[in-house]
């Protein structure tokens, strides 16, 4: 099993994509993460964030390089120190959005690596919210812009706090030095990039293109429904294939065969959505498998791939619906 990160502060609950997944895919249990519980302490007040001081980095020192950093020299800052190494020129980065990024993580005091992506070779993609990720990743990276090499080092209270992470070995007086490498940055008005793929099927639903972060039109035919899954591009993306374990960021609507009435929606919600393809239905993560990151999917979810007989309660869904989403996949993990 894949193991997870340890930056989060409190375990990543999956969603249920309005329980559109199975039974439990609304949590993830705790076996399969090696995630520290966030601290019942209250959230101390904003740091100063200060320059230094900050080990050097004595290798890997590109962009995308995984780097080697120094053990750290003396005491370190009791703020938050932290500064740009390399300077990207794309997006700035908002609290709230979701970071994708390569990192290393390591103890001050004994340059002790406790985690690390590029040796993963799959970035993080996490949530810059609070009591989504270690305080210290908020503040040091939010208004960074993708392409930068950040570097920062994050005392006790934002990071771990006084009870530390005893799987990572860090002790709750840790200083904890990070370096960070931002490639992108998503938020609600994210949307697919690609090539629009002729959609030339009269008798499938039509699916509107725009880019604007807008939810796209979903016109369902006056036809019977398809029997068999149907997954399509409406945009292709040029990013690399999702994976049957993948877990996805993605925006999507969801509406009805009958009718076509809106059940779901991320856009309604101004809200990303990260899951992973093993635990929502069986339509999605076979729809969305082999699929391209950056691309804009229509998948039509027959009821033997989708609830059946069981729909959500409350979800508006018919027993026995066939179900039509647009999903743009922002990017993978």
């Amino acid at each position: 099993m894949r193991r997870r990160s340890l930056l989060i502060a409190v375990p990543a609950g999956l969603v249920t994509l309005a329980a559109c997944g199975d039974e439990d895919s609304g949590s993830s249990k705790a076996s399969d993460s090696a995630t520290p519980q966030a601290s019942d302490t209250s959230t101390p007040p904003p740091p100063k964030i200060v320059d230094g001081p900050l080990p050097a980095i004595t290798a890997g020192t590109k962009f995308g390089e995984k780097p080697t950093v120094a053990k750290g020299s003396g005491e370190p800052s009791k703020d938050l120190a932290a500064k740009t190494v390399i300077a990207g020129g794309g997006k700035a980065v908002a609290e709230n959005d979701f970071l994708v990024a390569d990192y290393l993580g390591q103890i001050w005091a004994s340059a002790k690596v406790f985690d690390n992506s590029y040796d993963r070779k799959t970035p993080i993609v996490i949530q810059l919210a609070q009591g989504s990720i270690i305080d210290g990743w908020r503040y040091a990276l939010t208004g960074k812009k993708t392409g930068s090499r950040v570097q920062f080092s994050v005392p006790p209270a934002y990071g771990y706090g006084d009870q530390g992470s005893e799987q990572a070995g860090i002790k709750g007086t840790d200083t904890l030095v990070f370096v960070v490498d931002v490639k992108d940055t998503f938020n609600a008005k994210s949307s697919a990039k690609g090539k629009e793929i002729p959609q030339d099927d009269a008798a499938l639903p039509k699916v509107g293109t725009n880019t604007d972060g807008a939810a796209p039109s979903i016109e369902v035919p006056d036809t019977a429904a398809p029997k068999k899954l149907v997954a399509d591009y409406v945009i292709e993306g040029d990013g690399p294939e999702v994976g049957a374990q993948n877990t996805v960021l993605v925006q999507y609507k969801g509406v009805v065969w009958d009718g076509g009435k809106e059940f779901d929606s991320t856009y309604s919600r101004k809200q990303l959505t990260s899951f992973s393809l093993q635990q929502v239905v069986k339509g999605w993560s076979q729809g969305l498998t082999g699929k391209k990151v950056g691309s804009r999917v229509l998948i039509v979810i027959p009821p033997d791939l989708g609830y059946g007989d069981n729909p959500p309660e409350g979800s508006g869904i018919e027993k026995g619906a066939t179900l039509v989403f647009s999903v743009d996949i922002l990017a993978k993990m």
